[in-house]
C-alpha cells in the first residue's frame, strides 16, 4: 500500500516574516486574477444560457442609477467582475499554504475547496443578497442557472489557483 502525500510543508507562520508575506501577496494576487478569470467564464456560460444580465444589474438599477436593469449592462458587467475578483481574492488568500508536494493533489485539493466556497457564495447570493438586498425571487430554472454558473465559477477558480499557487 503506497502512503498518502504529505500535506506537511512549510507554513507561512514558520516562514520568516517577508516570506511569508510574500506569499501571502502571492496568493492574494492570484486569487484576484482567478476570479476574474472564474466570473469570465461564468458570464460567458451564463449570458446565453439565461439571455439576461447578472444580478448586478438589479442591484445597480436599484442601489445606484435607478431606471430598469437592462439599461446598465456595461455597470452591471463591471460590477460582476470586480465581485468575482474580490471573491477571488478572499479565497487565494484563504487557500491553504499547507498543500500536497504533488500538482496533481495541490490541483485537487484547490478544485475541490473552491467548488465548495464557489457553492456557499452562491447559496449566500441567492438568499442574502437576491433574496432580501434586492427582493428577488428565482424561478426554479433561474435558480438552476444562478447556482451552475456559480458552480462554474468554483471549477475554474479551483483550477486556476491549484495549478497555480505552490508552497514557497
Amino acid at each position: 500500500m503506497r502512503p498518502l502525500p504529505s500535506l506537511d510543508t512549510d507554513s507561512d507562520e514558520s516562514r520568516p516574516p517577508e516570506e511569508a508575506s510574500s506569499s501571502r501577496r502571492h496568493r492574494l494576487a492570484e486569487g484576484t486574477e482567478g476570479g476574474l478569470v472564474a466570473t469570465l467564464v461564468l458570464t460567458a456560460y451564463r449570458l446565453p444560457v439565461s439571455h439576461a444580465l447578472p444580478p448586478t444589474a438589479e442591484f445597480w438599477s436599484k442601489f445606484v442609477a435607478g431606471g430598469d436593469s437592462a439599461d446598465h449592462t456595461l455597470p452591471a458587467l463591471v460590477l460582476h467582475l470586480l465581485y468575482g475578483a474580490g471573491a477571488g481574492a478572499l479565497f487565494g488568500a484563504l487557500f491553504p499554504a499547507r498543500e500536497p508536494r504533488e500538482t496533481v493533489g495541490r490541483e485537487l485539493t484547490g478544485l475541490l475547496l473552491a467548488t465548495g466556497y464557489a457553492l456557499a457564495l452562491s447559496v449566500f447570493g441567492e438568499r442574502v443578497v437576491l433574496g432580501r438586498l434586492l427582493d428577488m425571487d428565482l424561478e426554479a430554472d433561474e435558480s438552476l442557472v444562478f447556482h451552475v454558473g456559480h458552480l462554474v465559477y468554483g471549477l475554474t477558480l479551483g483550477t486556476w489557483l491549484g495549478s497555480r499557487t505552490s508552497a514557497d
